[in-house]
C-alpha cells in the first residue's frame, strides 16, 4: 500500500532495531526504555501480533504493533517520524490494522496514550476511540495514561486528510 512516496509492509526482524529506537525516541522519551530490540523481535515473531512499517525507500518512517486476542486487539505502539507526520501515514496504518482485526473476528481495539499527549488523543478520538478511564502513574510510575477503546463493529468515518 502506498501513501504518496511511502510504502506500507509487514515488519521483519531486520526492522526491529529501527522500531525500538523510534519507540525510545518518539514514544518512550522520559519514561525509560521498555520496547528494546529484543522485545520488538519477540512481538514481530509472535503470531498474534501484527507489526507493520511505513517506508520511504529503505527508510522506516513509521511503525505500529498490535496484539490480536480472541475478540480484542491492543494497539501497543504507533509512531510516525516528525518529518512525516500529518501526511496520513498514521491513518493508513490504523485503517490497515483495524481491517485486519475485523477479518480476524475481533470486535474491539484498545490502547493507552499519555494523558498529556493531546494530539494523539485527538487523533484516536477522530477514529471513534472513546476515552474510557485514566490510569494513574501507568507509565513506570511516572506518568498517567488514558485508556481508549473502540468498537470495531461500528465503522467510523475516516478523518479527513
Amino acid at each position: 500500500m502506498k501513501t504518496r512516496s511511502v510504502t506500507l509492509r509487514l515488519a521483519t526482524v531486520a526492522d526491529a532495531g529501527e522500531i525500538a529506537m523510534m519507540s525510545r525516541d518518539l514514544i518512550e522519551h522520559g519514561l525509560g526504555w521498555s520496547w528494546t530490540r529484543g522485545r520488538v523481535v519477540r512481538s514481530i515473531k509472535d503470531l498474534d501480533t501484527n507489526a507493520i512499517v511505513a517506508c520511504n525507500g529503505k527508510d522506516v518512517v513509521s511503525f505500529a504493533l498490535a496484539h490480536f486476542g480472541d475478540v480484542h486487539a491492543h494497539l501497543n505502539l504507533l509512531a510516525v517520524r516528525p518529518a512525516y507526520q500529518r501526511r496520513g501515514i498514521g491513518r493508513v496504518m490504523l485503517r490497515w490494522l483495524e481491517e485486519s482485526a475485523r477479518v480476524a473476528g475481533i470486535t474491539a481495539m484498545h490502547l493507552e496514550v499519555r494523558v498529556n499527549n493531546l494530539g494523539a488523543r485527538r487523533f484516536y478520538r477522530s477514529w471513534g476511540f472513546q476515552e474510557m478511564s485514566i490510569l494513574p502513574r501507568y507509565y513506570g510510575g511516572v506518568e498517567s495514561a488514558v485508556w481508549m477503546a473502540r468498537d470495531l463493529r461500528i465503522i467510523a468515518r475516516s478523518p479527513s486528510a
